[in-house]
C-alpha cells in the first residue's frame, strides 16, 4: 500500500520541486538582469499587466510605468544589485499561482521581497512585487520621526 500511494503522490511531488526549482531560477536571474543591467531580461520575467510596488509610499507601478521609471538607470549602466538571503516559496492548490517572500541583500541592506507569480503556457511569470525596507524594532520610533515630515503631507494628500 505505502508503494501504491509513493507511486502516486511522487509525480506531484517532483512537479512541486521542479516548479519551485524554475521559480527560485526565474527569480535569482531577474535579480542578476537588474545587477547587470539588461532591460529586456528582466522585464521580460514580468506579466504584460504586472506591478512593482517600491519602497516609497508613492511607488505603484505598472509594468510599463516601472519600464519608463527605471529606463535611465539600465541606459546609465547601473540599475540595483539584489541577492536573496532567504526565500519561502508557496504553490496554490492547481499549481497556476505561486507566492513568494525573500530577504534580500541589497543597496539598502536587509530589504524584504514578497510576490505573486503566474504559470503562462508553462512559463512562471512574476504577476505582483512588493520591495520593502526592513526596520528594526529598536529603531521604529526613529525612522518614524525621520519620514513623518514627508509623509503627513502625503497622507493627507492621499485622504482628499
Amino acid at each position: 500500500m505505502k508503494k501504491v500511494l509513493f507511486l502516486l503522490f511522487f509525480p506531484i511531488l517532483a512537479l512541486a520541486q521542479n516548479d519551485e526549482a524554475k521559480i527560485n531560477v526565474l527569480l535569482n536571474d531577474w535579480h542578476k538582469a537588474a545587477a547587470t543591467v539588461h532591460f529586456d531580461a528582466y522585464f521580460d520575467a514580468m506579466t504584460d499587466d504586472a506591478i512593482f510596488i517600491g519602497t516609497d509610499a508613492t511607488e505603484n507601478w505598472n509594468k510599463k510605468d516601472f519600464q519608463a521609471f527605471s529606463k535611465p538607470y539600465f541606459d546609465k549602466g547601473k540599475a540595483w544589485n539584489f541577492t536573496s538571503l532567504e526565500r519561502h516559496i508557496y504553490f496554490s492548490k492547481d499549481g497556476k499561482t505561486a507566492w513568494f517572500d525573500e530577504l534580500l541583500n541589497t543597496q539598502m541592506k536587509i530589504c524584504r521581497g514578497s510576490g505573486v507569480l503566474v504559470k503562462e503556457k508553462k512559463v512562471w511569470k512574476i504577476k505582483h512585487y512588493v520591495l520593502s525596507m526592513t526596520v528594526p524594532n529598536d529603531n521604529s520610533d526613529a525612522v518614524v520621526k525621520i519620514k513623518a515630515p514627508i509623509e503627513d503631507v502625503l497622507i493627507l494628500e492621499l485622504k482628499k
